[in-house]
Order: C-alpha cells, then structure tokens, then sequence
C-alpha cells in the first residue's frame, strides 16, 4: 500500500488549505487514518484521526479549524484546515494502520508554510 500526500503550500496567517491523502488500494480495510505534523525540531504529533467507522477525533490545537473525512470510493482521506496559523507550519504526514495485519503506512509527506 503506498500513500501520497498532496496539497501543501505556501498561505498567510488566517488561510485555508486541503491535505489530500491518496492511498493506492482501497482504503475500506484500515482501521484508522490519521494525520500527524512535524515542525522543525520538534517531534511528530497527531492532529486528526478518522476511524473506519467514521469517527474523529482532533489535537486540541485543531479543533474548531480542522476536519478529517475520508472517500471511501475514491480511497482518499482529506484534512480541511481553516483560520491556519503559524504554528501550524511543519511537514504533514498521512497514516493508515490495518489491525488485522499489524500494517502501518506512512504517506511520504506535504510541506505547509503559514506566514504571518
């Protein structure tokens, strides 16, 4: 299973962007999806989570501004992020762990940039 993440870029402080994560199988059998952010020299850290039953759940830092969905006929998981802040900054990372497998997978990673 390989997953590509789209969507980065370069917005001002108060902007919005879509993450787009396309998974090259279907997506029907991953337990959860999630996506995580690492800022330069910190450590990587969660930001949203969508079960396959669809449940969400949400960073503290992100709620209100973010919300994970997920495609399930177009095997993508989206992540809307609004009113972005610079703080926000930082590589983000889409995930996908099958429990039945103990298969984790790593999408290879989108740069977004907040200016203030």
């Amino acid at each position: 299973v390989q997953l590509q993440a789209s969507g980065g870029g370069l917005v001002q402080t108060g902007g919005s962007l879509r993450l787009s994560c396309a998974a090259s199988g279907s997506i029907f059998s991953f337990n959860t999806m999630s996506w995580h952010r690492q800022a330069p020299g910190k450590q990587r850290e969660l930001v949203a989570t969508i079960t396959s039953g669809g449940n969400r759940n949400y960073a503290d830092s992100v709620k209100g501004r973010f919300t994970i969905s997920r495609d399930n006929l177009k095997n993508t998981v989206y992540l809307q992020m609004n009113s972005l802040k610079p703080e926000d900054t930082g590589v983000y990372y889409c995930k996908a762990v099958r429990i039945s497998t103990g298969g984790v997978y790593w999408g290879q990673g989108t740069q977004v940039t907040v200016s203030s």
